[in-house]
């Protein structure tokens, strides 16, 4: 596998960030960006630890606003 994608929102009812891997097992999260990133590190280094780990990860982060028109 050469890229492995996490789709990234943030936890609106805790704060923080929760990232889901497409097409994997894989489930984190961070309260911080920085955590979160050293999280998906962590969790997809044991995830593949008996086999072939991805090259690249990214991190696609959702974000999501409702704007009141009156």
């Amino acid at each position: 596998m050469e890229e492995l994608v996490f789709n990234v929102t943030p936890d609106e009812f805790d704060g923080g960030f929760v990232a889901v891997a497409v097409g994997e097992s894989i489930v984190t999260q961070g309260d911080t960006w920085d955590e979160l990133r050293d999280m998906v590190m962590d969790a997809t280094k044991l995830y593949f630890e008996d086999s072939v780990a991805p090259q690249r990860i990214r991190l696609h982060l959702h974000l999501e606003q409702v704007l009141a028109t009156a």
